[in-house]
């Protein structure tokens, strides 16, 4: 029965795979996936220099840690709402719907 449904057109929620679902969000709202590898980087990049620290205390490394995947979320969040309101105000684009429109 659920062959006969995917051959005639009809998708199910449920048929979704989690890969499609990220991939359309992502598409609708470019700038969060840009924060999460910006607050991978830093994590990773951190990671990676854990070692050579100096005579830091790991307690406060760690909070120089956070502050910087922080800020690289809040930099994406940023510069994706300046984007936003650029393409709203300046270009005259209307608003994606947060609805779907029924036919």
């Amino acid at each position: 029965m659920a062959d006969d449904k995917s051959k005639l057109g009809f998708k199910s929620v449920y048929d979704e795979g989690q890969e499609s679902k990220f991939l359309a969000k992502a598409k609708a709202n470019p700038f969060v996936p840009a924060g999460i590898c910006g607050a991978l980087s830093a994590l990773l990049y951190s990671a990676y220099k854990f070692k050579n620290r100096g005579n830091q205390k790991v307690s406060v490394y760690l909070i120089h840690t956070r502050v910087a995947a922080q800020g690289a979320v809040v930099a994406a969040i940023t510069v994706g709402v300046g984007y936003q309101m650029y393409r709203e105000y300046f270009l005259g684009e209307e608003p994606p719907s947060m609805t779907k429109k029924s036919t």
